[in-house]
């Protein structure tokens, strides 16, 4: 596949996420890998709603002064990429209703059909204290994702990262989240 396909792909999934208040103004992140060496992720000041191909970087696993234009999770993507083989596409979303979940929760379980079919039981992972969590984000999200086996990581008042085959499936997972979090929150309200 070539970055142009790439390119228009996360356009069109970036704007749906952003509609859905997945991605805010500034916040989030999405990339996709290009070759073993090479991924296309967002720049840092990308705004989602009018996201094009100029908002995007092409970074190299090397790093070098196109990194300095990158998403602030660009080294998270590529731990990601570089710890889980299988991992095509990732992006880090912050759905309000699952923000909101996690802050009284430790666990994600769904009651409603596709969130429980697609995950069953989610851990919300608890990353303590903000401080230092940009230092520490590389390589616990990257660790917590291959030691659990798990292509989702729900964090408790941060958000969600994911990765997937595909960018579609990518949002679909997000979503499912996202919509069971609504449930249960309208549930305990």
């Amino acid at each position: 596949m070539n970055i142009d396909y790439y390119a228009e792909k996360m356009q069109k999934i970036s704007l749906s996420m952003f509609r859905k208040s997945f991605f805010g103004i500034f916040h989030g992140s999405i990339s996709a890998k290009i070759s073993d060496n090479q991924f296309l992720i967002n720049k840092k000041n990308a705004i989602f709603d009018n996201f094009s191909k100029d908002d995007m970087v092409l970074l190299y696993t090397k790093k070098d002064y196109r990194w300095n234009d990158a998403s602030i999770d660009s080294d998270i993507h590529l731990n990601i990429y570089k710890t889980i083989k299988e991992a095509k596409c990732v992006c880090y979303a912050m759905p309000p209703q699952t923000v909101a979940y996690t802050l009284k929760h430790d666990f994600v379980i769904p009651k409603d059909y596709f969130g429980f079919a697609e995950f069953g039981k989610v851990e919300i992972y608890d990353i303590k204290k903000f401080d230092d969590w940009y230092e520490r984000a590389p390589s616990e999200i990257s660790h917590y994702m291959f030691e659990e086996n798990t292509d989702v990581m729900v964090i408790k008042g941060y958000g969600i990262y994911a990765y997937a085959r595909n960018l579609g499936e990518l949002a679909k997972k997000i979503a499912i989240i996202e919509n069971s979090c609504y449930i249960l929150n309208l549930e305990n309200f």
